[in-house]
């Protein structure tokens, strides 16, 4: 139905009424589908709503449950929390410290290196960051880190699970994308090792630079053979090195789907818990919680969503946007300047799935339309997004790092300390837009 002139405002107040929702902290599904129903009665009460529209929620509903892209969350989400009780990224920490400790900046190179070996095992940013935050941080503060620095460390490098594959916001963006999440995963490596590289080179030159903000570990604390240590590091790296392949490289070889690799992650993670002796009915039900709450959470924001783009559609919302953004002055490089643009502002006040369920879905024709590779889209996105994580006031990343951090870090120490390594974020993001090679490099050798 095409709104009359005086009611083609209807779309664009419907969506900044979402975006008000969810700013106060109403819960993302129920504001999608509140504001969905309520927008559907203004239309209808102005006669440019059709209710029949609405008929297809059913159907659209059927749809998501069987999408079996999707099946893929809760086997990664299940990964992620058991690998959190196998005890790995303790033993990854503490065996990573003593390695890099003679180094200046070497514990802040351990938590970075150990971020990007969690990220490529786990994609889960709440489990690394206050894993992390409680075994790396007292110990940096100790031997007289700075704490800008060991927060905006930990902080970070807990993010580069979401640009790292397997990743969740991967496996979503590639469900509103419509394209192949094994495509998105192997397009999203090379970025993903080039950030986990910018963040490391940052500690170490900020270390060169000013030695007083990571110094090395005393002698004493790191006194082991080389024997004694080529041992433990082969001991600790073994497990998650193999898990990787397992998961990673199933995918990218079309051996499995996705989906498939993600139930035999799960099954991996089960075996590395019971190997360390942390495998009991205790922590297998706190697991399947852990993995219940995200994945129901998904799903109903999922729902909320439908609902909200039903009605969006029907008052000609996504035209309107289309239209907006189909005609911006620099063709390509406008739309994506604007896109990008949104994305990181949106990203200081709401998490990363309002974000995938709310905006990407106006994003998509656009794209379609100027012949953009949705898959080099959906990586510089999924790069985009993970600043979301590490951007003051509310940045996820932050929060969880707070809540572990001893009571002399200060809110402000942390926030200071994220400001870096999202200039380095933004850094990398530009980088991969300028030089698209780095996201079509592998796909383009066949993987």
């Amino acid at each position: 139905m095409n709104l009359s002139y005086e009611y083609e405002w209807l779309g664009p107040l419907m969506f900044a009424g979402a975006l008000v929702f969810l700013s106060f902290g109403y819960p993302v599904a129920f504001s999608l589908g509140g504001v969905a129903m309520l927008f559907g009665l203004i239309g209808y009460a102005f006669g440019v709503f059709d209710p029949v529209l609405l008929n297809a929620m059913p159907l659209r509903i059927f749809g998501i449950m069987e999408n079996y892209t999707l099946l893929a969350i809760p086997y990664f989400i299940f990964m992620g929390a058991m690998l959190e009780k196998s005890g790995i990224a303790e033993n990854l920490l503490e065996t990573m410290g003593i390695l890099f400790g003679r180094l200046r900046g070497g514990l802040a190179l351990a938590v970075v290196v150990v971020g990007a070996l969690l990220a490529a095992t786990t994609g889960v940013v709440a489990a690394t960051v206050v894993a992390m935050g409680l075994i790396s941080l007292p110990i940096m503060l100790r031997y007289g880190y700075n704490k800008q620095l060991a927060t905006g460390v930990i902080a970070a490098s807990g993010t580069l699970g979401q640009i790292i594959p397997p990743s969740v916001v991967l496996v979503v963006l590639g469900d509103q994308l419509g394209i192949n999440v094994g495509e998105l995963f192997i397009g999203s490596l090379l970025p993903g090792l080039l950030m986990s590289g910018a963040f490391a080179l940052h500690v170490l030159i900020a270390a060169f630079l000013r030695p007083d903000i990571a110094p090395p570990l005393p002698a004493e604390v790191r006194q082991m053979t080389p024997k004694a240590l080529g041992l433990r590091v082969l001991k600790v790296m073994v497990p998650p090195i193999a898990l990787i392949l397992l998961v990673l490289g199933s995918i990218f070889f079309g051996i499995a789907t996705p989906t498939e690799a993600g139930a035999v992650g799960a099954v991996g993670a089960i075996a590395l818990a019971g190997a360390n002796r942390e495998l009991n009915w205790t922590s297998l039900s706190r697991v399947c919680d852990v993995t219940l709450r995200t994945t129901s959470m998904v799903m109903f924001i999922l729902l909320g969503s439908t609902a909200f783009s039903l009605v969006f559609r029907g008052l000609d919302g996504d035209a309107f946007m289309f239209d907006l953004l189909a005609n911006l002055p620099g063709g390509q490089l406008g739309f994506l300047l604007v896109s990008m643009l949104t994305v990181f502002v949106l990203g200081f006040f709401i998490d990363f799935f309002e974000i995938a369920f709310i905006v990407i879905p106006l994003f998509v024709p656009v794209a379609q339309q100027l012949q953009i590779d949705l898959v080099w889209f959906g990586v510089i996105l999924g790069a985009n997004l993970q600043t979301s994580f590490l951007t003051p006031p509310f940045g996820f990343a932050l929060f969880y790092l707070r809540g572990v951090a001893p009571p002399e870090v200060t809110t402000g120490d942390i926030y200071r300390g994220a400001i870096p390594f999202v200039l380095i974020q933004l850094f990398i993001l530009v980088a991969i837009i300028a030089f698209p090679g780095i996201v079509s490099f592998l796909p383009s050798l066949g993987l």
